[in-house]
């Protein structure tokens, strides 16, 4: 395996890749064609050096990922809306006018879609879905581990068991929505990006076949990532401990970028090595992956390799690969 600098996310009948600054979100529409749209996210900060710097990279790297999944999950949607309004209607039955009409009034409000209103909006819905995750996934577990202190009086037990609680409700949360038809789609998806992935990164030609072959888990993915914060977190608090029961909240709380950005170098890593340790210390990752990805079908897999086409010169990448494997490298 060849590390390939190219990640992604699935979306709503549709695959997201990201290539450094530059990002494909292909879907397929409800005619059955592939849209591909490419843009330019510049991210959060552009200074190199604090961009770069380990730690405080993770943080960024998990906040511009919140905010650009939300921009492409909206672009996926939209065209689902569109589907539903009457203007769609009279495109599929109307004249050719009407058509030409209803095209044009869809463009326009994709073009209001994407004005200041919806940054701001969707600023709004990425902080709204930061403070639901702190709430479920850090203060819940910890309040319940409240209950407890009146029989376990060791601290280092009721750290422990609020970091087995916090584990519970995570993995019984992706194991609940995985049971909703949409999101088994979206899954499907998911297992597609990651296969195009791991078929380029492991030198094969990107073709249907090929990708078809390839595994639908990888180690950079972001319910590894969602994992190991969770798991960074119960040594974090089993080992940082303060007495008063306010200050342990606080603590929680003003700890969790840091723990973000530890769990962002260990995936990167993860990405970038084959070593024995970091593969084993990969697999409950990996594992939780076969609840968030499902195999594609050939159409999904097509929108994923449109998806990589659109911002990766793959051909190039497997042949620097087969040249290297020739040369003994």
């Amino acid at each position: 395996m060849r590390y390939s600098g190219i990640g992604g996310q699935a979306v709503m009948e549709g695959v997201m890749m990201k290539n450094q600054e530059k990002y494909a979100v292909a879907v397929r529409t409800p005619d059955q064609e592939i849209v591909v749209e490419v843009s330019e996210y510049q991210g959060l900060i552009r200074n190199k050096k604090i961009r770069n710097f380990p730690v405080l990279r993770g943080v960024f790297a998990f906040v511009e990922s919140l905010t650009l999944g939300m921009r492409t999950l909206t672009f996926s949607a939209s065209f689902f809306e569109e589907e539903e309004d009457p203007a769609a209607a009279g495109r599929k039955s109307g004249t050719a006018e009407t058509a030409a009409a209803a095209e044009t009034k869809d463009a326009g409000a994709r073009e209001t879609r994407a004005g200041h209103g919806e940054e701001l909006a969707m600023g709004g819905t990425v902080a709204l879905s930061v403070l639901l995750a702190v709430g479920i996934f850090m203060i819940l577990p910890y309040g319940i581990s409240l209950l407890f202190q009146r029989v376990v009086t060791s601290a280092l037990l009721i750290a422990l068991l609020e970091g087995v609680i916090r584990l519970a409700i995570f993995i019984g949360y992706v194991a609940l929505i995985s049971l909703m038809p949409d999101i088994r789609r979206v899954y499907m998806y998911h297992g597609a990006e990651h296969k195009c992935i791991n078929c380029i990164e492991h030198g094969m030609d990107l073709t249907v076949e090929n990708v078809k072959k390839s595994s639908k888990h990888h180690k950079r993915c972001g319910t590894s990532f969602l994992l190991i914060v969770m798991l960074i977190s119960i040594l974090f608090f089993m080992v940082i401990r303060v007495d008063h029961v306010v200050g342990r909240l606080a603590l929680r709380i003003l700890l969790i970028p840091v723990i973000a950005g530890v769990s962002y170098e260990f995936i990167r890593a993860a990405g970038r090595s084959d070593n024995p340790l970091i593969n084993f210390l990969s697999r409950p990752g990996m594992w939780l992956q076969r609840l968030t990805t499902r195999e594609p079908d050939d159409a999904m897999i097509e929108v994923g390799i449109a998806s990589v086409e659109a911002v990766f010169d793959w051909r190039t990448y497997v042949e620097e690969i087969r040249q290297g494997r020739s040369n003994g490298q």
